[in-house]
């Protein structure tokens, strides 16, 4: 990894919101290069994270990743994948890239993603051939109850495992607390200022203003706020404010081989050790990033001890809490030790979800974060659709 960068992920109908999918993306997609000084045309293939094209002005085969690309000034000769599996996305978007670079296929990729829930659109269905003349027309909205029509909401299947661990709703929101303070201090230190592209925000009847912080983020969340807010969709626990929010945003990063980036005179912002993808029982979701982990560790012949920090997606409060008792085996001193060290600067729930992006920016937040430590060992893990699971080592 020689540059990775986002931007700054924008909350449901919030500052992101009029932005173009195209031109969200190309963000992103333009900066990893102006950061380290290249030229596009080094790049070899684009890999990334689409999960919904129904954002996109060419709702039908909209080819988001070649659009994207050409908005961002890539040479029209670069060949690209646009792939789903949903918040999984931009992290298996990477490891495509990494696969394509150790096949020795090419030398240079980007991976990453883009989402923009607020460009989602009603949807109205069965009128082609339905005959319709006069009445009422129903709508559908994609975003209610999020998940998949003929399987539980994605919040029912967590709301459920995390019962079956003994996760209880005041841990679910002790946790997201945590998400929030732990990023609001991370944020007033700088630690964002590597990953994050801040952006001028058109406003009408006024200049435009600069948006440098993630807008999921609420400084004045409190543990007595959060215990007020009503569960959702029939859940006992899962609440909006121990979720993530329904957000916009793009990441990218560039990824080369140790040869290339020599050639170039670039100084690696991090090394992928090892990636690995899996699912498991479509409703048993919050344990995927858990048994990824399980394997990648595995794969890399290296223990949980040794690593220095650790990421997983907060898709739920409950997904981290469950993810550590899969890893610790319920060994509670275990657990703490391992909760030390795991989104050390808070993760969805404060910085935003914007599923098909998320993965890559948890790989280049682990990077910068080593990088400030001096070096070590890092895991990222995300959870995506009925239960699909990616999981990552990097090293600094």
């Amino acid at each position: 990894m020689v540059s990775a960068v986002r931007t700054p992920f924008g909350r449901y109908g919030g500052s992101l919101k009029d932005f173009d999918y195209f031109d969200l993306g190309a963000i992103p997609m333009r900066e990893v290069f102006r950061r380290v000084n290249l030229e596009p045309k080094v790049v070899d293939e684009v890999f990334w994270g689409v999960g919904d094209t129904s954002v996109c002005k060419d709702v039908y085969t909209p080819v988001a990743a070649r659009q994207t690309l050409l908005k961002a000034g890539l040479p029209a000769e670069t060949p690209s994948v646009s792939l789903d599996k949903a918040c999984v996305s931009a992290m298996s978007a990477v490891k495509l890239g990494a696969m394509a670079i150790r096949l020795g296929e090419i030398e240079v990729a980007i991976g990453g993603g883009a989402t923009s829930f607020s460009q989602e659109p009603l949807i109205v269905r069965g009128l082609r051939f339905g005959g319709f003349r006069i009445g009422d027309v129903k709508m559908e909205d994609p975003l209610f109850q999020l998940g998949y029509r003929d399987y539980n909401p994605v919040s029912v299947d967590t709301d459920n495992v995390a019962a079956e661990y003994g996760i209880l709703r005041t841990e679910q929101d002790e946790w997201a607390l945590g998400s929030h303070q732990k990023y609001g201090k991370a944020w007033k230190e700088g630690k964002f200022k590597d990953e994050m592209i801040p952006l001028e925000i058109p406003q009408k009847g006024k200049g435009p203003f600069v948006l440098d912080i993630d807008e999921q983020y609420r400084e004045d969340t409190t543990l007595e706020k959060l215990s007020k807010l009503k569960p959702i969709y029939g859940c006992k626990a899962v609440t909006a404010g121990n979720a993530p929010g329904l957000n916009d945003g793009a990441t990218a990063i560039l990824l080369m081989t140790r040869g290339k980036a020599e050639e170039l005179h670039l100084e690696p912002i991090a090394t992928i050790v090892a990636m690995t993808s899996l699912a498991i029982h479509p409703n048993r979701m919050p344990e995927g990033p858990g048994i990824a982990i399980q394997k990648i560790l595995d794969l890399a012949k290296i223990k949980v001890d040794q690593i220095d920090v650790i990421e997983i997606n907060e898709a739920f409060a409950a997904v981290p809490l469950v993810t550590i008792e899969v890893l610790c085996d319920r060994d509670k001193n275990k657990a703490k030790e391992i909760q030390k060290k795991t989104n050390v600067n808070g993760s969805a729930i404060a910085i935003g979800h914007p599923n098909t992006a998320s993965g890559a920016r948890i790989m280049m937040t682990l990077a910068y974060e080593l990088r400030r430590r001096g070096g070590g060992y890092a895991v990222g893990a995300i959870c995506g659709g009925l239960a699909q699971a990616d999981a990552c080592i990097i090293k600094v």
